[in-house]
């Protein structure tokens, strides 16, 4: 992901969300940690950890 980024965010990688399965693209931010990325967001890594704790199965 050096300069040939122009703005596309198609080209960009993607994944699911563990929590939620929404789609997250790649930012900046997680350049050096991109495969232990596993939420979309605080609220989804909270939600998550509420279930296992309940042993509940993920919405």
């Amino acid at each position: 992901m050096k300069p040939s980024f122009k703005g596309n965010k198609s080209a960009l990688p993607a994944k699911p969300c563990a929590g939620c399965g929404h789609p997250m693209s790649w930012r900046r931010k997680w350049a050096r940690c991109w495969d232990e990325v596993k939420f979309c967001s605080e609220r989804c890594r909270q939600r998550r950890q509420a279930h296992d704790r309940l042993d509940l199965p993920p919405p």
